[in-house]
């Protein structure tokens, strides 16, 4: 069942702070308080309240809500979601292609070309169930010169043996005549690909949850945690006592939270905030790395130059400056790569990353899209939108798996990390999540 948006609007005004979590929670018959603790507990981090809860999630982004349907609707758990923000989705879920990718450039077996295979067949399907606007509209990738041929057939045995079915090699005069006006030598087209409007997606999600029994808490930001035994106690705070630190004081939680199950989908904090769960391995914890991406929209475009989405051959860090249709027909080039340097923890919990489109880099866009679209005029680009990749793998160094950690690797029972949910993370949401479902279904 969806709930109507303005149904959800309303209850997001109405958990939104720790203290209102606490209110909440407290009311339940099936949460249990704790407010004292031992003295050891108190010893390390304060006399705060403590509650007991079953599930949280930690991030409001695709992954995290698709988690947070699958666990309350499937496994009929109580389910909390926290988010620092004032509503979901306001970090990497919304600053991507929105691309629907079939599995073709993953290496086989996978966790991105398993999830990326499960989570298009789920994603098509559940999109049609809940009428989520979405289409399959196909895409085209090109070799503009003779050295990236090789690199077509690569794409092709790979997708083949991922599972995606339809690939075909086309020369470049069949591509071109279906695409006027694309130039290239050869293409591999992709049938099973296509776009969804993930707002509305998300909504969905969200709808579907809250209607199974999840609580969203907005505003609230999970700071830290530290371990009790085989438990994991989680720091909760008021995203605006964070934003009003002082950057030099001890980060005190208003709010202990000591859940049965974690999963930490907090996106571009998740490996930040990890570290801060004092007592497990922080060596388990991978680096992180950050590649911002830019868009640039086409103006003036009454009738959009392509019907399929153009991708050119894969470049480090990303998939190249591509063609993105939306739903609304508004025609999309990007994103480039651009390597960043993290930024401090507090900042990365409230994601306080730079979103600025460097209108500058426009100048890189025009010669690398003529390669496929040669009739591209100058001044017809105009400034989009910026995304960034939570990426576990820096420059020259390849591409790098998901990393979906759970005890076996950290140790803590009923914790598990989701690093590295990049592309293709829109697709495989619910793959994600139907995977960690699974094995959090044992606890």
């Amino acid at each position: 069942m969806m709930h109507s948006a303005s149904k959800i609007t309303t209850f997001y005004r109405r958990w939104r702070n720790p203290t209102k979590i606490l209110n909440f929670l407290r009311s339940r018959k099936n949460f249990s308080s704790s407010s004292k603790g031992t003295p050891e507990e108190v010893e390390k981090v304060g006399p705060r309240p403590r509650e007991r809860v079953d599930c949280v999630v930690i991030g409001a982004g695709v992954v995290g809500l698709a988690v947070a349907r699958e666990l309350s609707v499937n496994l009929k758990r109580q389910v909390l979601v926290i988010d620092s923000a004032p509503t979901f989705g306001t970090g990497t879920s919304s600053r991507n292609s929105e691309v629907i990718h079939a599995g073709i450039y993953y290496p086989p077996h996978s966790l991105k070309a398993l999830f990326c295979v499960r989570g298009r067949e789920l994603m098509y399907k559940y999109c049609e169930k809940h009428d989520i606007p979405h289409k399959q509209v196909g895409k085209l990738i090109v070799a503009t010169g003779s050295s990236e041929i090789p690199k077509l057939d690569i794409l092709m045995n790979r997708g083949i043996e991922n599972g995606v079915n339809g690939l075909r090699l086309m020369e470049g005069y069949e591509a071109m005549k279906i695409e006027p006006e694309l130039q290239c030598m050869k293409a591999l087209l992709s049938p099973l690909s296509g776009i969804v409007d993930s707002h509305s997606l998300m909504l969905s999600l969200v709808g579907e949850a809250e209607s199974y029994g999840t609580t969203f808490s907005y505003n609230t930001a999970v700071i830290g945690g530290h371990l009790e035994g085989n438990h994991i106690c989680l720091h909760i705070s008021d995203s605006k006592t964070l934003e009003n630190w002082d950057g030099k004081s001890p980060l005190e939680p208003e709010l202990i939270l000591i859940p049965n199950l974690v999963v930490n989908s907090a996106g571009l904090s998740a490996p930040s905030l990890a570290k801060r769960f004092n007592g497990m391995d922080s060596e388990v914890i991978p680096a992180s790395y950050y590649a911002r991406g830019c868009y640039f929209t086409l103006s003036n475009a009454k009738i959009p130059p392509f019907r399929h989405l153009i991708y050119p051959i894969p470049e480090d860090g990303g998939l190249g400056v591509h063609v993105t249709l939306d739903l609304s027909g508004l025609v999309k080039f990007g994103p480039d790569v651009e390597w960043i340097d993290g930024i401090d923890d507090v900042s990365s919990f409230l994601n306080k990353f730079d979103y600025s489109v460097r209108e500058d880099r426009v100048y890189r866009f025009y010669p690398e899209i003529r390669k496929y679209y040669p009739n591209l005029k100058d001044g017809s680009l105009e400034p989009g939108y910026t995304g960034i990749r939570p990426k576990l793998s820096g420059p020259k160094q390849g591409s790098v798996d998901f990393l979906i950690q759970g005890e076996e690797i950290h140790g803590v029972p009923g914790l598990v990390n989701l690093f590295g949910i990049e592309s293709p993370g829109l697709t495989s949401s619910m793959a994600i999540a139907e995977h960690v479902a699974v094995r959090l279904s044992r606890l």
